[in-house]
């Protein structure tokens, strides 16, 4: 999981998805993060990969969305990390 966020891309990819209005962002609505449209949709790939994202295809756009478990189990494995910290 981290290290999937551990590229620079990557991790302004999951945030801006996580963040976009609903929880949801379509791929040509992800534009500004400094790559590529190919290289956005690699980095995409990548994340869904490792579970951060799922995709769902409507009409000729794929929609990503964070996968609910994933914040929880992010959150529970830093919070156990700054305890033992």
């Amino acid at each position: 999981m981290f290290k999937a966020l551990g590229d620079p891309v990557r991790l302004r990819l999951f945030s801006s998805v996580a963040s976009h209005e609903g929880g949801e962002a379509c791929v040509c609505d992800i534009s500004d993060v400094g790559v590529s449209q190919p290289t956005v949709s690699h980095h995409l790939k990548k994340l869904k990969e490792a579970g951060l994202l799922t995709s769902e295809r409507r009409g000729t756009w794929v929609y990503y969305r964070v996968e609910p478990s994933v914040l929880a189990a992010m959150g529970a494995l830093l919070s156990g990390a700054t305890r033992t910290a």
